[in-house]
C-alpha cells in the first residue's frame, strides 16, 4: 500500500484534465488534455490544446479523464474507454496513468474493473481512510443505470465489483469528495436531467442520501465537477451539451453541507477550449510553473465580450462578429496578437486560420482581410491595447489612426466608434473583453 501522505506545500493554482469536442465535431480530440489556473475560473490549456498523452490499447482513445493525487504525492490519472460517441459500446476496463508532477506520464495500463456485459464510464477516485484504500466508482449498468465501485491500494489491481449507489432511478458521471468525516457524491439523475448532490457519513457503498434540490443550465447537463477551493470555497461544475455540446456552467458555494449553490455568471469563468467532461485539481506554486515550463502555454488567444459573456470575437464570411460559444469552425476565434503593423507599441489581430489575414476597420465596421502592406491597411489593422472602458481587468482596443474610436460589437457586428470614460455603461461594456485563451 502507498504510504502515508507526506507534508505537502500548500496548493497555489490547478489542474484540469479533460478531452475535446466542438458542435460539429471539428474539435474533437479523445486525448488527455491539461489545462492549468491560478484563480480555478479562468483557464489557460497546455500543448496548445492538444493531448499530453494518449490511449495505445482498447479503443485508443479516452473520455472522462478524471486526475486525482495520492496520498503519498503523487499523481493518478483514470479514463473512460471510449474513443468517440459509440455510446453502445461496452468495455470492462478503465485507462490509467501514473505520473510523479504531470510533466510525464508513465506505467501506462488498462485496469479490468468487472467482467459485465455493460460500460465502465466516468470514474472518479476518493481515499477511504476507513479502509486504507482508494475507491474508484465508475457508471455502468448492473442492471439498470448505477454507480459501481471497486478498491485498490496501488492501481495494478482491484477488489471484486460491487454496486455503490442504485437509489431507484438511473444516475451516472458520479463525482466524490471527501470534506472531514463527510463524503460528498454529485451525480446525473437520467430520470429528470438534474444534478443533485448526496453525502454519507461513512463513504460506504448504498450509505448515500440526497440532500439537494436539482441544477441544471441549457436543456442537457451531464458530468458534475465538485471541486473545493483553495480559499475553502466550493465549485461546482456542469458540462451542457445541448442545444450546443461542448459549453460549461458553474456554481460556487461557501457551504458544502448546505443546499445553497449560486449560479455563476459566465463573464466570471472561461474554461478550457471545446473542454468536455473534466476533472480539477488543486495544484502547488512548482507543480503549476512545472507544467508550463514542460507543456507551454497557447500562441493564440481568444477575446471574450464582457456584456455577453459566452460570445467571442470571431471572422464569418470575412466579416468580424461576435457569436455565442461553443460554434464551428471553433478556430474562426483564435487570433494571435502580434505587434502593431503601424506601431510595434500596439498590436493586430492576425487569424490563425487564415494566416496572413488580420482584423481592420473599413468604413468603421472591421473585416478579415489579407495584409497588402500598404500604410493604409497596417494604420486600420493597429490598437492600442488599453484597461477595460468597463472594468479595468479587463481590455478594451482603440483605434491607431482613430484615437478617439474603440473596437466595439453592435448587433454582434464589430466596428470602431468614438468613446471614451463618459459613454454609456452599455456603450462601454460592449466595448470591453477579456484576452482568454
Amino acid at each position: 500500500m502507498l504510504g502515508a501522505s507526506p507534508a505537502l506545500a500548500a496548493d497555489t493554482a490547478y489542474v484540469m484534465a479533460y478531452f475535446t469536442e466542438s458542435p460539429s465535431f471539428q474539435g474533437a480530440d479523445y486525448g488527455l488534455h491539461l489545462a492549468v489556473s491560478r484563480d480555478g475560473l479562468n483557464w489557460t490549456p497546455l500543448n496548445q490544446n492538444n493531448p499530453v498523452v494518449t490511449p495505445t490499447a482498447g479503443q485508443l482513445g479516452l473520455r472522462d479523464p478524471y486526475i486525482f493525487r495520492r496520498q503519498n504525492g503523487t499523481f493518478g490519472v483514470l479514463a473512460t474507454d471510449l474513443k468517440g460517441t459509440n455510446f453502445g459500446h461496452n468495455s470492462q476496463y478503465l485507462h490509467m496513468w501514473d505520473s510523479t508532477d504531470l510533466t510525464s506520464f508513465t506505467g501506462y495500463r488498462r485496469l479490468r474493473m468487472h467482467t459485465l456485459n455493460t460500460h465502465t464510464w466516468a470514474p472518479t477516485v476518493f481515499w477511504d481512510a476507513a479502509r486504507g484504500q482508494y475507491g474508484i466508482v465508475y457508471s455502468a449498468d448492473n442492471p439498470g443505470a448505477v454507480f459501481m465501485v471497486n478498491y485498490t491500494s496501488d492501481f495494478q489491481t482491484v477488489s471484486a465489483p460491487q454496486v455503490y449507489f442504485s437509489p431507484g432511478f438511473g444516475v451516472l458521471d458520479a463525482d466524490i469528495v471527501v470534506d472531514g468525516a463527510t463524503t460528498y457524491m454529485y451525480y446525473k439523475n437520467l430520470a429528470d436531467g438534474n444534478i443533485y448532490g448526496a453525502r454519507s457519513a461513512t463513504g460506504a457503498p448504498n450509505s448515500y442520501t440526497t440532500y439537494t434540490s436539482g441544477l441544471r443550465q441549457g436543456n442537457a447537463m451531464e458530468a458534475p465537477l465538485l471541486h473545493r477551493a483553495n480559499d475553502g470555497g466550493w465549485r461546482l461544475w456542469g458540462d451542457s451539451f445541448s442545444p450546443v455540446n461542448a459549453d460549461y456552467y458553474a456554481w460556487s458555494s461557501t457551504n458544502i453541507a448546505g443546499n445553497s449553490w449560486t449560479l455563476l455568471n459566465q463573464r466570471d469563468y472561461t474554461a478550457p477550449l471545446n473542454a468536455k467532461h473534466g476533472s480539477m485539481l488543486g495544484i502547488t506554486d512548482a507543480e503549476y510553473n512545472g507544467l508550463i515550463a514542460r507543456w507551454g502555454t497557447p500562441n493564440w488567444a481568444r477575446l471574450k465580450s464582457y456584456n455577453l459573456p459566452d460570445y467571442f470575437v470571431r471572422h464569418l464570411n470575412g466579416v468580424g462578429r461576435i457569436d455565442s460559444y461553443p460554434f464551428d469552425p471553433y478556430r474562426d476565434q483564435l487570433w494571435q496578437l502580434v505587434p502593431g503593423l503601424a506601431d510595434a507599441a500596439g498590436v493586430s489581430f492576425q487569424s490563425v486560420n487564415n494566416p496572413g489575414r488580420y482584423l481592420r476597420h473599413f468604413n468603421y465596421a472591421l473585416r478579415l482581410d489579407a495584409n497588402d502592406n500598404s500604410s493604409i491597411f497596417r494604420a486600420d489593422a493597429t490598437f492600442y491595447r488599453t484597461a477595460g472602458l468597463a472594468d479595468s481587468t479587463w481590455s478594451s482596443f482603440r483605434s491607431y489612426n482613430f484615437p478617439t474610436y474603440y473596437l466595439r460589437h453592435s448587433n454582434n457586428l464589430l466596428r470602431i466608434d468614438p468613446l471614451s470614460s463618459s459613454s454609456s455603461a452599455a456603450d462601454r461594456q460592449s466595448a470591453t473583453f477579456r484576452v482568454a485563451s
